[in-house]
């Protein structure tokens, strides 16, 4: 008997919540009323959005309500209300679900009060019958569970009639997904110009410098060869130190732009050039993806570029080789390159900022991604939000721009782990 008097208090809150709420949604009536007067009259058609987000937040704390009761949330599908003014009171207009929110509106302001009116006129009877049956005779009780049964009553009305239909959530679905693509569409842009700004710089003052520098030793050695032989053999000996210098210039900016690795022994040789040369001790573990790189008897990729030395100290390649299985495809150029930059980004940022010592990168092939996953040792604290560095901001932005997802976990303390999944077609 206790536990069913609690249980009908409960469903009596619940009640009591869905008649307030029938008085807001009565309130509700006399603003749509308002709101359509002044829509007519063009002048106020401003007040059309307002009146819609007014009625969804109303529409919203049903849900949660509904939800609280069921133990199942009630899902939503909304149009965004953005944009300028037209646009704003077109969707107002035309969103499906506004309209769905309006019939139940119109239904709460009867069901509510209706239901909760009659769970006040069960409770003196409940409790009449149910003491004499559980107190005298020791069965359950029979009336107050009604009480209980209207509060469900009110949750599935609520919930048939703010569930989305189909259509309504598939063109929810659609404008969630322009308004993602539009935002990735941005930080893609907004990528390149950073990375066109990287290498004008880089390019202006790094390798034109030396250009320049060459040209004014080469002017200077021609006018003092017939006169100072010796000092124009020396003035041509800078000027060569100079062209070198100026030619790794512009290998360092052609390798910001597309890393001739990547083409040449895949992500997986690229990768192992990366750990070997970003001063950690690094292991790397790769799994099902292609490994382009001929190797020499010591197993060590041949014709591999200078800095890149697998087999030193520091560098650990758990990848598995089996011998005679057919060679993995290899992902997309635009993948490859977008994993490439992530794992380079992110040891280069365990070296500088982290304070670690131990790093290990994961390469992984997913059945429609290439995964990737980049964890250090170290202090740990990195943002995942918009403040956090500038790469950061350019992993996610990079990521998104090929529809893919960034998780960074990065507690006070360590350890930091990002990881990269890009959907790709094998």
């Amino acid at each position: 008997m206790r536990d069913a008097i609690r249980e009908s208090g409960r469903a009596s809150l619940h009640l009591l919540g869905g008649a307030a709420l029938a008085i807001l949604c009565y309130l509700m009536v006399g603003v749509a009323l308002f709101t359509a007067f002044l829509t007519l009259t063009v002048i106020g058609a401003g007040v059309l959005p307002e009146s819609v987000l007014l009625l969804r937040r109303l529409a919203d704390r049903e849900r949660r309500r509904t939800a609280d009761r069921t133990g199942t949330p009630v899902p939503e599908a909304y149009l965004p209300l953005d944009g300028p003014l037209p646009a704003r009171v077109r969707t107002a207009v035309t969103d499906p679900g506004t309209r769905q929110d309006l019939v139940w509106a119109a239904a709460q302001l009867v069901y509510g009060l209706v239901l909760w009116f009659a769970s006040l006129v069960l409770w003196a009877p409940a409790l009449l019958v149910d003491g004499v049956v559980a107190g005298l005779a020791g069965r359950r009780p029979v009336a107050l569970p009604l009480i209980g049964r209207l509060a469900d009553l009110d949750a599935a009305w609520s919930r048939a009639l703010l569930t989305p239909t189909p259509a309504a959530a598939r063109a929810a679905g659609l404008a969630a997904r322009v308004e993602q693509l539009t935002a990735t569409r941005a930080g893609a842009v907004a990528a390149h110009g950073a990375e066109l700004r990287r290498i004008e710089r880089d390019l202006h003052d790094g390798t034109q410098a030396r250009l320049v520098a060459l040209s004014m030793r080469i002017g200077l050695a021609k006018r003092v060869y017939d006169s100072d032989p010796a000092a124009a053999r020396k003035l041509l000996d800078d000027a060569q130190t100079q062209a070198e210098e100026a030619l790794a210039e512009l290998r360092h900016v052609v390798r910001g732009i597309h890393p001739p690795i990547l083409t040449d022994r895949g992500l997986t040789g690229a990768v192992r050039a990366l750990a070997a040369s970003s001063g950690l001790e690094v292991e790397v573990s790769v799994t099902g993806l292609a490994d382009h790189a001929p190797v020499d008897g010591a197993g060590r990729p041949e014709h591999a570029p200078p800095g890149d030395h697998t087999d030193r100290p520091g560098h650990t390649d758990h990848t598995p080789r089996p011998q005679d299985s057919p060679p993995a495809p290899r992902a997309p150029a635009a993948v490859e390159a977008a994993a490439y930059f992530v794992v380079a980004e992110a040891l280069t940022n365990a070296a500088r900022h982290s304070g670690a010592t131990r790093a290990s990168v994961a390469l992984s092939r997913e059945p429609a991604a290439l995964r990737a996953r980049v964890a250090d040792e170290g202090r740990g604290g990195a943002e995942a939000g918009e403040g956090g560095g500038s790469g950061l901001l350019g992993i996610r932005r990079r990521v998104a721009a090929l529809d893919g997802t960034v998780r960074l976990t990065s507690p006070k303390g360590g350890p930091t782990v990002i990881e990269v999944e890009l959907p790709c077609v094998w």
